[in-house]
C-alpha cells in the first residue's frame, strides 16, 4: 500500500481549459501594461530630451545674442591690441635702416652687398688679385661667405611688399657672382698648392697629401706623384676619410682632391616670394613714405586758411591788439597743424601697414595648389628633402707641371688652360684592353658633427648639364653612425652631399607655448624622433634644449640668440626642420585647418602668450577644418602646469568659447561649458577666467615680442601639422 500511495501522490495535476485561458489573459494585460509603461516612460523621455534641446537652443541664442551685442566693442579692442604687429614691423624697418647706417660709418673696407657698385667694385679688385695661397683664399672667403649670407637674409627678412622685382634680380644676380669667384678662387689656390707637390712629398710614401682646415672649408688633396700600381688605397692622415682607387689611375699623374664647404653653392637659389599685387590685393597698399606729404599738405593748409577767417571775422577788434598777438597765434596754429599732420600721417601709415602684414601672414598659412612639376628619373625632389652637412666636392685633376730648382731659382711652366680636370671614365674606352678597367670608385666621408640624421643619410650627386641632384651611379652606400662615416662607390666623380627626408619631424605629435619670464615664452615641439625646445625673448629665439631618444643631445646652436629668421635657417641646416612649407602638405598628411581660421588664431595665440599657456589637443582633428581646438590655462609662475589647470578652448576664427569636455573625455563634443560666454576673441574669452596680473602683462606685452612669438608660430603651423 505504501509505494502506491507515494506514486499517485507524485502526479502532476492537470491544468483545466479555462485556467490555462484566465492564465493568457493575465500575462496579455500584463504585457499590455509594461508596454504602456514604456510607452509612456519614452514619451515622458522624449519631452524632457525636447524640453531640454529647448532650453539647450534658447541658452545658445541668447549667449548669441550677447556675443553679437558685445562684438563691436570686442573687435575694436582687439583691434587696438594687435597694433603690436604693423609697429614691430615699423621697428624692424627702422632697424634695417638703422644697420644699413652703420656699415656706412663704420668705414671698414667691407662693401655693402646691397649697393651694387660697392659689391661689383669689390669683386673686380679680387680677380685681380694673383697668387694667393689656399690659406689666404679661406680667409678672404670668409668675408664673402659673409656678404652672401647678408644677401640671402635681405630676400628673407624683407617683406615681399618691400621688394622689388629689379632688386631681387640683383641681389640674386651678386650671390651668384660672389660664389662663382670662390670657387674660381679655390681652383687657382689648388692649382698652385698643387704645383709644390714635388716639394711636399711625403718621405714614406713619396705622394704628397696635405689637409687645410677651417671653419667653413676643408681641404683634402692627395697627388700622385709614385705611380705606383700597388698603391691604391688612399687614407688622410689621422682621419678615415679616402678613397679606393682603381689600378688606371693609381698608375696616372693626378690628383685627387676633396673639398668640403658646410654651405652649398651648388644648389641654385631658392625663388624668392613675388612682392604682393596691390591690384590682386586691395587690402595692401604701400605705407606712406616721408616724402608724399604732398597727399595731405593740402588739408593741412586749408585748415590754416579757414582758421585765420574765423578769427579774423569772429571778433572785431583794434588793429594793435591783433599785432601783438598775431604772431603767437601763427605759431601756435603751425605748430598744432604739424602736430596733427604728424598724427594724421602716422595713423595712416600704421593703417596700410596693420592691412599689409595681415595680407602677408595669410600667405604665410595658405597651402600651394600644385605640387612641383614632375622630376626627371633620380632626380632629387628638393621640397621633398633636404641637403645636410654642405657639400662634398670630390675631383680627379691632372697634375700640373711641378716647380724646379734652377740655380737657386725656382721654374714652373704655367699652362694657360689652368686647372685641369682628369675625366674619369674616360669618353673612349677603345684603347684599354678590359671592359672592368674603370671600376666605380669607393668613397669614405665624414659626416659633419654637427648635424643630426635622423635616419641613415641618402647620397646625391650633382649634374651638371641638368643642373640637379640625382642619386643614381652612386651604389653600395654604408653608415656607420657612431663614428659618422658613409661609404658609397662611385662611377664618376663631381659634388656630391647627403640628404635627408625634409619632413620626417612631421606631423609632431604634441606641442606646448608657456611663458617663461616678462617677454619670454618656451615653445616645446615634441615629434617621432625628438623633443626640441626654443626659447623666446623679445625679438630674439634661442635652441634651449634637444632631446632625441628622451636623451639630451648636445648641439651647437644651444645658447644662441639669433633673429627669427636667422634661428630658423640655422635649425634646418643643422637637421632639425620643424617648418613646413607652402608644398609640405604634399608630403605629410596634415589637419589641413582654413587659412584664415589658422591666422586669426596664431595672431591671437602670440597676444595671449605673455600670461598663458597653450597646448596641444587631441580634439583637434576631430573638430571641422574651420575650427580649432588647444588647451589653454594662465601661467604667471616658473612651476610646471598641473594637467588639471588645462582647458579646451574652441576657437573658429570670430567666435571663441569654452568647451564642456576635457582631455580625458570618452566622446567628442562641441558643447559649451556650463556658465560661460561665447565671445569673439580668444582674448576676452580668458579674460572671463583670468586673474588682474594677467591681463596688465598681455596689455603691457613687448610689441617685438609678440611680433616674434606670432612669426614662430607661422612657421611651424602648430594647429595644422600636429
Amino acid at each position: 500500500m505504501g509505494p502506491k500511495a507515494i506514486k499517485s501522490g507524485g502526479q502532476k495535476k492537470k491544468i483545466t481549459k479555462a485556467e490555462r485561458l484566465k492564465q493568457l489573459q493575465e500575462e496579455e494585460e500584463k504585457r499590455l501594461k509594461e508596454e504602456e509603461e514604456a510607452r509612456l516612460k519614452h514619451e515622458k523621455e522624449q519631452l524632457e530630451k525636447l524640453e531640454i534641446k529647448r532650453k539647450e537652443k534658447e541658452k545658445w541664442q541668447q549667449l548669441e545674442a550677447k556675443d553679437l551685442e558685445r562684438r563691436h566693442e570686442e573687435l575694436e579692442e582687439l583691434c587696438f591690441l594687435e597694433c603690436c604687429y604693423p609697429k614691430a614691423e615699423k621697428l624692424k624697418r627702422d632697424i634695417r635702416l638703422v644697420s644699413q647706417w652703420k656699415h656706412y660709418i663704420q668705414c671698414d673696407g667691407s662693401p655693402d652687398p646691397s649697393i651694387p657698385q660697392e659689391i661689383n667694385t669689390f669683386i673686380s679688385l679680387w680677380k685681380e688679385e694673383i697668387n694667393e695661397t689656399f690659406e689666404e683664399v679661406i680667409k678672404k672667403g670668409k668675408l664673402v661667405l659673409n656678404l652672401i649670407e647678408k644677401l640671402k637674409f635681405i630676400l628673407l627678412e624683407t617683406p615681399s611688399y618691400d621688394l622689388q622685382d629689379k632688386t631681387i634680380k640683383q641681389y640674386q644676380g651678386s650671390i651668384l657672382e660672389l660664389q662663382e669667384l670662390l670657387n674660381l678662387k679655390f681652383n687657382i689656390a689648388t692649382e698652385i698648392l698643387l704645383r709644390q707637390a714635388s716639394t711636399l712629398a711625403d718621405l714614406d710614401s713619396g705622394n704628397m697629401e696635405k689637409i687645410i682646415k677651417d671653419e667653413y672649408v676643408t681641404l683634402y688633396v692627395w697627388a700622385n706623384l709614385k705611380k705606383n700600381p700597388r698603391y691604391r688605397s688612399v687614407r688622410f692622415s689621422e682621419t678615415q676619410i679616402g678613397f679606393e682607387i682603381p689600378r688606371i689611375l693609381a698608375t696616372s699623374d693626378i690628383a685627387l682632391r676633396l673639398l668640403h664647404t658646410r654651405y652649398d653653392h651648388v644648389t641654385p637659389l631658392c625663388s624668392v616670394p613675388a612682392p604682393l599685387d596691390v591690384a590682386q590685393t586691395p587690402t595692401v597698399t604701400e605705407p606712406v613714405r616721408a616724402e608724399d606729404k604732398s597727399a595731405v599738405e593740402p588739408l593741412a593748409s586749408k585748415e590754416v586758411q579757414e582758421g585765420s577767417k574765423q578769427e579774423n571775422g569772429s571778433v572785431s577788434v583794434d588793429e594793435e591788439e591783433v599785432k601783438v598777438e598775431e604772431e603767437g597765434d601763427v605759431e601756435e596754429q603751425k605748430s598744432t597743424v604739424e602736430e596733427e599732420l604728424e598724427a594724421t600721417k602716422y595713423q595712416m601709415e600704421m593703417k596700410l601697414l596693420s592691412e599689409t602684414v595681415l595680407a602677408a601672414q595669410l600667405l604665410l598659412v595658405e597651402n600651394a595648389c600644385e605640387k612641383p612639376e614632375f622630376f626627371e628619373d633620380h632626380e632629387v625632389d628638393l621640397c621633398q628633402f633636404t641637403i645636410l652637412g654642405g657639400v662634398y666636392h670630390l675631383d680627379i685633376l691632372k697634375l700640373p707641371p711641378q716647380c724646379k730648382p734652377v740655380k737657386g731659382w725656382m721654374i714652373v711652366e704655367i699652362p694657360k688652360e689652368g686647372l685641369q680636370k682628369y675625366i674619369y671614365p674616360p669618353e673612349t674606352t677603345e684603347d684599354f684592353e678590359t671592359e672592368n678597367a674603370f671600376p666605380p670608385i669607393e668613397v669614405m666621408l665624414q659626416v659633419h658633427e654637427n648635424v643630426i640624421f635622423f635616419e641613415n643619410p641618402m647620397v646625391a650627386r650633382w649634374d651638371l648639364e641638368g643642373k640637379y641632384w640625382r642619386t643614381d651611379g652612386i651604389s653600395n652606400i654604408s653608415y656607420k653612425s657612431e663614428e659618422r662615416l658613409i661609404t658609397f662607390s662611385l662611377e664618376t666623380f663631381g659634388p656630391v652631399t647627403l640628404i635627408q627626408d625634409t619632413h620626417i619631424n612631421m606631423p609632431y605629435q604634441s606641442w606646448e607655448l608657456r611663458p617663461l619670464q616678462e617677454n619670454e615664452v618656451l615653445l616645446t615641439v615634441t615629434t617621432v624622433f625628438t623633443e626640441i625646445q626654443i626659447q623666446i625673448k623679445e625679438n630674439l629665439c634661442m635652441l634651449a634644449s634637444v632631446k632625441l631618444k628622451n636623451k639630451e643631445h648636445s648641439c651647437i646652436l644651444q645658447g644662441k640668440w639669433m633673429a627669427p629668421i636667422t634661428f630658423i635657417i640655422a635649425l634646418k641646416e643643422v637637421g632639425l626642420n620643424v617648418f613646413p612649407t607652402g608644398h609640405s602638405h604634399f608630403y605629410v598628411v596634415i589637419n589641413n585647418k582654413v587659412p584664415l581660421v589658422e591666422m586669426k588664431a596664431y595672431r591671437q595665440m602670440a597676444l595671449l602668450s605673455s600670461s598663458f599657456a597653450f597646448g596641444w589637443s587631441r580634439w583637434n582633428l576631430r573638430c571641422d577644418s574651420d575650427k580649432v581646438i588647444f588647451k589653454v590655462t594662465e601661467h604667471l609662475t616658473k612651476e610646471s602646469i598641473p594637467h588639471s589647470n588645462w582647458v579646451l578652448l574652441m576657437f573658429s576664427g570670430d567666435r571663441a568659447q569654452r568647451l564642456k569636455i576635457n582631455e580625458d573625455s570618452e566622446v567628442y563634443s562641441e558643447a559649451i561649458k556650463d556658465e560661460t560666454e561665447l565671445h569673439s576673441t580668444l582674448f576676452h574669452l580668458v579674460k572671463d577666467f583670468s586673474s588682474v596680473e594677467g591681463i596688465e602683462k598681455i596689455r603691457s606685452a613687448n610689441c617685438q615680442f609678440i611680433d616674434s612669438v606670432c612669426q614662430m608660430l607661422f612657421s611651424t603651423r602648430l594647429l595644422s601639422y600636429s
